[in-house]
């Protein structure tokens, strides 16, 4: 089966000059992927000339008109920019014409833009935003929400936890991952109420037998390894992720620094260039790029804006093998199976309130 996956070209700090390299890299390495590359058709033209690669019979062309910048409010993206690179990618999507979509641009408009033309899988209240993080275990720890939804009601972490538990059973071949769910402490005792309201309703399908929740964790569990998934909201998540990258960055600048501030450590760096190259290769941030927004009626990765081509190359796998092991037919039955009678729960304080308003003006 030809997977087909729709590139954001113009989205992220460095647009084709990134994308539609490793577009091309990841094609050559997948014979079954087929990608269509969509932005503004001289520049990805431009590209695809100066890598000798036009005609490609894997590689399609779309044009877009415009581009929505890494500053665009949400309305801006949703209501001025029709013809956006973003926009046109995930109607791909939509129209059956692209199993994926994959885009380094403004994270809240890329949300905002997927649920509006894709909408929520029914049962689904929020979309979430999953991302991975590298552990000590040399294997990924999968942690949502990132950042899409900043107030939750237990309801919404509950359905974060069934999501992501449906991505890694098929990502990554685990028949019942565990579950975490982020709290001050791992005692049932401590918590907000949130925290508290949550683990009962995990706790309860855990007992039945329909997931596998492993119980409180907290922040040093994450890169410990302890479960496959961490859970909690938006605002938690998406601080905990910065305060990651930021404490990866200062780690790697200090030993950088350290190890040529004199003639004996520049030696025992070069004495143990082997073992350092293994370290940053193991905990390179690129290696873990490619963000899923879960909860839609469409697979959507969100790549980090300042990828290079290497990391936006991953953002692509990612979201290939989610269409090649049917994640999101996986998450609605899950969803289906799980919450046959849901009913939509208030939307308030957060991105999702916001895009609900602008829907409401634009009709």
């Amino acid at each position: 089966m030809t997977i087909k996956i729709s590139i954001d070209c113009m989205g992220g700090d460095h647009g084709p000059s990134v994308t539609v390299h490793a577009a091309l890299s990841f094609v050559d390495h997948e014979p079954d992927a087929e990608l269509i590359l969509v932005g503004r058709e001289e520049a990805i033209h431009a590209e695809l000339k100066k890598l000798k690669r036009v005609g490609h019979p894997r590689i399609s062309v779309i044009h877009a008109s415009e581009v929505v910048a890494m500053d665009d409010s949400i309305e801006v993206a949703l209501r001025r920019k029709k013809d956006s690179s973003m926009r046109l990618a995930i109607n791909l999507v939509k129209l059956g014409a692209a199993h994926a979509c994959v885009s380094a641009g403004n994270t809240g408009a890329l949300m905002a833009v997927s649920r509006y033309v894709l909408k929520t899988i029914p049962g689904i209240h929020r979309p979430a935003i999953c991302g991975i993080i590298p552990n000590q275990k040399n294997a990924p720890t999968y942690m949502l929400d990132l950042g899409a939804n900043v107030d939750c009601e237990p309801q919404h972490l509950y359905q974060f936890a069934l999501m992501g538990s449906v991505l890694v059973a098929a990502m990554e071949g685990i028949a019942r991952p565990t579950i975490g769910l982020l709290n001050v402490g791992e005692e049932d005792i401590k918590g907000n109420d949130l925290v508290k309201r949550t683990a009962a309703l995990l706790r309860a399908d855990h007992d039945r037998g329909a997931i596998n929740f492993y119980g409180n964790v907290e922040g040093n569990d994450i890169f410990q390894g302890t479960t496959d998934i961490v859970v909690c909201d938006g605002f938690v998540g998406n601080v905990t992720l910065k305060a990651s990258e930021g404490l990866g960055r200062f780690v790697k600048n200090v030993l950088a620094a350290e190890l040529r501030s004199s003639p004996l450590n520049m030696l025992g760096a070069l004495l143990a260039r082997g073992a350092l190259k293994a370290i940053s290769r193991r905990i390179n941030p690129s290696r873990y790029n490619g963000a899923s927004l879960l909860g839609l009626r469409g697979l959507v990765f969100k790549s980090h804006g300042s990828a290079d081509k290497y990391g936006y190359e991953w953002a692509i796998k990612r979201a290939y093998d989610a269409a090649k092991n049917d994640v999101l037919s996986r998450i609605s039955l899950t969803i289906a199976s799980m919450m046959p009678q849901t009913d939509i729960l208030p939307l308030v304080g957060d991105t999702v309130l916001v895009i609900d308003l602008i829907e409401q003006k634009s009709a």
